[in-house]
């Protein structure tokens, strides 16, 4: 791989559940230099992949993107974000990488992985960015969470994200979170309303990093895994779920002939109580992405899908097998 690519510039782009890292990312993706190859590394913390599919609308063929789905791609010692990598990085051959991990990934541990001797020559490893509604730093559900401020430790841009809906408060609140931190000084903090992203942060020089990875994992071999179909149950769909750092997932995925209400859909998403929802759905209204992290929905027309999957994420005591009732109600015949 050395032998046909060096110098890639490779951004980590972070944040906790609901920050709105895809919604950024789809809008570097639009400002993608049209003769630039591009290539993303997503993970999800849940097991059905969605993210793949919602930063795909926009391709113009020359974004190339694999997930990593199940939990954060740093466990193991690295291993899955490395097979995941290298393939990606020999099928692309990007002129720029972007990782995105889960919500509730481990950002230092990530860098540790891109920290090797094999990839010092290969990945140009430029600014990390972290995403962070500063709404949420009076809720010490993220502040007293070690995921959450890892991820702005790790930071060289702050992105306060959704500064449109914030109220008069909000900015200084996170401002003075970072200060108290000692993260204020050294870190540039910025604001940006409907996930506009400048993209000359990119090009930014990674100072967080030092003295905080470990090398502590080897490059694997470039191996080519073995397509997996879903089993679906005669019913025609089905669940999956994860659990860590105090959260839950709950995934499905149902076969073609699934076609869903989008209006009904859309008020069913508004209606729970979710830290995030995204979904790729058949709709009487055409090939949809759906993406809610509490404030709106946005959605995507999507190219022809082959089968429509809904995952959230909430808390341990949310009733998926409610949920997955009131679903199946807002199903139609195609």
């Amino acid at each position: 791989m050395t032998k046909y690519m060096s110098g890639i510039g490779t951004n980590i782009i972070t944040g906790f559940l609901g920050s709105g890292k895809s919604t950024a990312i789809l809008d570097l993706l639009a400002k993608k230099p049209a003769a630039e190859r591009w290539a993303v590394l997503v993970n999800e913390f849940g097991e059905v992949g969605i993210d793949g599919g919602l930063l795909a609308s926009g391709n113009d063929g020359n974004v190339f993107i694999r997930e990593v789905p199940g939990g954060c791609m740093c466990c193991a010692a690295g291993l899955p974000m490395q097979m995941a990598l290298n393939l990606l990085l020999a099928r692309a051959k990007p002129d720029r990488l972007i990782i995105e991990p889960t919500g509730l990934g481990h950002p230092f541990e990530v860098a540790s992985a891109l920290a090797t001797e094999y990839y010092r020559d290969l990945l140009n490893i430029q600014a990390t960015l972290t995403l962070v509604d500063a709404r949420k730093i009076v809720d010490e559900r993220y502040t007293r969470h070690a995921t959450f401020n890892q991820q702005l430790e790790i930071a060289d841009v702050v992105v306060a994200s959704k500064s449109d809906l914030y109220g008069v408060n909000d900015l200084d609140n996170l401002r003075r979170y970072l200060d108290s931190k000692g993260w204020l000084e050294q870190r540039e903090l910025i604001e940006i309303s409907g996930g506009v992203l400048p993209v000359d942060l990119l090009r930014g020089d990674a100072r967080s990093w030092q003295g905080k990875v470990q090398v502590n994992v080897q490059p694997l071999a470039v191996v080519e895994p073995e397509p997996v179909e879903p089993q679906f149950s005669p019913e025609g769909f089905i669940r999956l779920s994860n659990k860590g750092e105090g959260f839950t997932s709950h995934g499905w995925i149902f076969e073609h002939a699934f076609v869903f209400n989008r209006l009904a859909v859309t008020e069913l998403i508004k209606s729970i109580s979710a830290e995030r929802v995204k979904a790729l759905l058949r709709t009487n209204e055409g090939d949809l992405g759906f993406n809610y992290a509490g404030d709106s929905i946005t959605e995507l027309k999507l190219r022809p899908l082959d089968d429509s999957r809904i995952e959230l994420i909430a808390t341990e005591e949310f009733l998926a097998a409610d949920f997955e009732t009131q679903l199946l109600s807002v199903m139609m015949s195609e």
